[in-house]
């Protein structure tokens, strides 16, 4: 039974949402942790999974990475486990994402699950997005301070941490509690008991990532060949002294690039729907038909996308998993854009043309879409 989010949205948009961190007490009403510990366990095992064991013992921060072989030498306190992209890898789990799509995809990072014994944490610290802290089984005590310039330092190379802050919350939470923080608020929790917690994170690019990503994508694609040029260029005093008007002139050229709206948009989609973290993407074995598409989908099949797939549309152009697609039919891709899962009665007519449900099958033979078990 998946667990029901109980959240007035605008609400929540109006006054939190990137302003000011928040406590929604019983958001998910009689929670059911969706996975265990042991099972977490289990994942960061697993090679392909991003895992981190931190821990503090004798006033000494360590931190690792996976995967991990074996936890028997940690002991009973002061250390936890911290798993990333879950939804990617556990189903139960990734439904936890699911209520909190009413907020742009695109800004999705993850599901990143913590197992934590008494006393484990990973300290006082900063995120630069916005993140909703769901409480599973056990109890736990988390301090937020206000997003003041504060002191960060490093007390392990792969742990950084703030200074002590003053709390503008101090809260123990308990199982369905939900706190929201967005970026810039020092956090810390602190664990009484065997805990679980989940976060739904959500990353914004900052203006580097942004301009790196576009810069790759200029040189692949040949953007901004044009030189630069002064055909109008009169005798200066100085020869060493650059006019401002060739500043301008520069600068105008690097924003003319960007100022392609095509150009933008392509890029921005491949960008946008570039997974985070590995995919579990396995293709069809053996390869559909789209006779045999066709026919589960009439059937009452239902197709569930792979989780974690990143799908979107941008005007007239989809994108799935970095690549464009020029769609045959607009409504049949904009169900595949607004459902994790759906079938006939989502398609509607769109399964009356022939070049999308090629398109389907071949999203469903590379592994995208796969039929409900």
């Amino acid at each position: 039974m998946a667990n029901k989010l109980n959240l007035n949205w605008p609400e929540f948009l109006e006054k939190y949402w990137q302003k000011k961190p928040v406590v929604l007490k019983n958001a998910f009403p009689d929670f059911v942790d969706p996975i265990t510990p042991d099972e977490l366990a289990g994942l960061a095992m697993e090679p392909e999974v991003d895992s981190r064991l931190v821990s503090l013992n004798d006033g000494k921060w360590q931190a690792s990475h996976g995967p991990f072989e074996d936890y028997s030498e940690l002991g009973e306190t002061g250390w936890s486990l911290l798993v990333q992209a879950v939804n990617h890898w556990h189903m139960p789990s990734a439904e936890l994402v699911q209520p909190f799509r009413v907020l742009p995809e695109w800004r999705l990072d993850d599901l990143m699950i913590s197992y934590s014994v008494p006393g484990g944490g990973v300290g006082p610290h900063i995120d630069n997005y916005d993140v909703f802290i769901i409480q599973g089984m056990g109890r736990r005590r988390w301090r937020v301070g206000d997003a003041l310039p504060m002191r960060q330092f490093c007390p392990h190379p792969a742990l950084l941490h703030v200074d002590p802050f003053e709390p503008i919350i101090d809260v123990e939470m308990s199982p369905g509690d939900i706190l929201y923080i967005p970026p810039g608020f020092p956090h810390d929790g602190f664990t009484f008991e065997d805990t679980m917690n989940y976060s739904v994170g959500f990353r914004g690019p900052n203006g580097r990532d942004l301009l790196s990503s576009f810069a790759d994508y200029a040189l692949e694609n040949d953007l901004g060949g044009v030189h630069y040029s002064d055909p109008e260029l009169t005798v200066r005093d100085s020869a060493g002294i650059v006019e401002a008007h060739e500043i301008e002139r520069l600068r105008a050229m690097m924003i003319e690039m960007i100022n392609q709206p095509g150009d933008f948009e392509q890029w921005f989609g491949r960008f946008a729907t570039t997974a985070r973290h590995e995919l579990d993407i396995a293709p069809a074995e053996p390869e559909y038909l789209q006779d045999e598409v066709l026919s589960a989908l009439n059937a009452g099949e239902t197709l569930t996308r792979l989780s974690g797939l990143r799908v979107m549309r941008i005007g007239d152009s989809f994108f799935i998993n970095t690549e464009a697609w020029a769609t045959a039919n607009a409504k049949g891709a904009d169900v595949l854009c607004q459902f994790t899962e759906f079938g006939i009665n989502e398609l509607g007519d769109a399964l009356q043309n022939p070049a999308f449900v090629a398109e389907l099958t071949e999203f469903i033979n590379q592994g995208y879409w796969y039929f409900g078990e």
